[in-house]
């Protein structure tokens, strides 16, 4: 099987087939595939990460996603809504750190007030920093119209997450009705690519009765709608929600950590240029997870500055990480691990992929 897994790494363009092959290689052909990862991400971007500031704004959601801890019908979660003035104080936070970019994350809204709201608290951010930090957006789908005044109001990047592109699996992770279809998810990608987003999509790894196969299909929806940048990570129950019926037919923890890592890597490959976030959701399985899906081939990491008090509402899934460990002195040991695994961390940059720019280029 070595010799096959060589083979493939060797081809300059992979199929399904190759991808199957390459996801279920055991361990020690795994590391064959993760420095393969490492030299294209060496060779193409560069060893560089990039830090961007998580704010969960709120978890106030219309959306009731059978997976999601956070979803409408879940009636044990205290909902919260940060305020202008909390969001604005962490955002200097960043700037103080010199962080080249945030990130704004929510439960999923589409009335007046909500999109009214993001598009002034856009201008107030830019307002505060000169207009030198970067904002990607996670707000979900949206009309057309309100991904132009977000994008005139100051946002760059937008991440819709597909969470699946087999469109049965899709319906067996949410309901089948008019808040939740797999058309408008696909279309959104379109939409905010045409309004000129620097547009990402990603999915979770390790979902119930998910097939290898369905895997190599994620990958290749990721490159067949050409995205710029990705955030996927490891499926991880919630007892609170409808799937959690199905935790006795999951992988186990490890195998759905590692089946991420490969993920990335192998995304890495297929997509050289994009950027790569190493997933939150790694951490809560292992404490250098987000480190590890560095050296696989990520480049973004994605520190929680989300206002302490409203931590534990934002549950998506169980075992997520303290936002205690996001402390000055835990970044330090992040940058520390990820200047051992190879990269820098880049201080004072936006970070935006080189993707992008390649495929923006008249």
């Amino acid at each position: 099987m070595q010799d096959k897994i060589i083979s493939i790494l060797k081809k300059e363009n992979l199929n399904r087939e190759d991808l199957i092959i390459l996801l279920s290689a055991n361990a020690v052909d795994t590391e064959l595939i993760y420095k393969k990862a490492a030299e294209i991400k060496s060779k193409h971007i560069g060893n560089c990460t990039y830090f961007r500031g998580l704010i969960e704004l709120s978890n106030v959601c219309t959306k009731n996603c059978y997976y999601c801890g956070i979803r409408r019908g879940n009636k044990k979660v205290k909902r919260y809504t940060v305020s202008d003035d909390e969001v604005l104080q962490v955002v200097r936070y960043a700037l103080d750190r010199n962080w080249g970019s945030i990130v704004i994350q929510s439960g999923e809204r589409q009335d007046a007030k909500f999109i009214n709201r993001i598009e002034d608290l856009l201008r107030k951010i830019q307002a505060l920093s000169s207009e030198k930090i970067g904002v990607t957006l996670s707000l979900g789908e949206q009309e057309i119209d309100t991904y132009d005044r977000w994008l005139e109001a100051g946002a760059t990047r937008y991440l819709v997450r597909i969470e699946s592109s087999n469109e049965d699996l899709y319906y067996q992770i949410h309901p089948k009705d008019k808040l939740h279809k797999f058309e408008l998810r696909k279309q959104a990608l379109i939409d905010l690519r045409n309004a000129g987003y620097i547009t990402g999509t990603g999915v979770m790894i390790g979902l119930p009765y998910q097939t290898m196969g369905d895997l190599a299909d994620d990958l290749l929806f990721m490159k067949e709608y050409d995205i710029d940048m990705c955030g996927m990570g490891p499926y991880i129950e919630h007892e609170d929600t409808p799937l959690y019926r199905y935790n006795d037919v999951l992988l186990s923890v490890s195998e759905r950590y590692n089946l991420t890592l490969k993920m990335i890597a192998i995304l890495r490959i297929l997509m050289k240029d994009v950027n790569i976030a190493s997933a939150t959701a790694l951490q809560a399985i292992n404490p250098d997870g987000r480190e590890e899906g560095i050296r696989c081939g990520a480049n973004v990491i994605m520190p929680n500055i989300t206002p302490i008090k409203y931590h534990d509402a934002y549950n998506l899934y169980k075992g997520k990480p303290q936002i205690i460990a996001e402390t000055d002195e835990y970044i330090k040991k992040l940058e520390e691990q990820i200047n051992e695994a190879g990269d820098l961390v880049g201080y004072g940059e936006l970070g935006d992929p080189l993707h992008f720019k390649n495929r923006t280029k008249p």
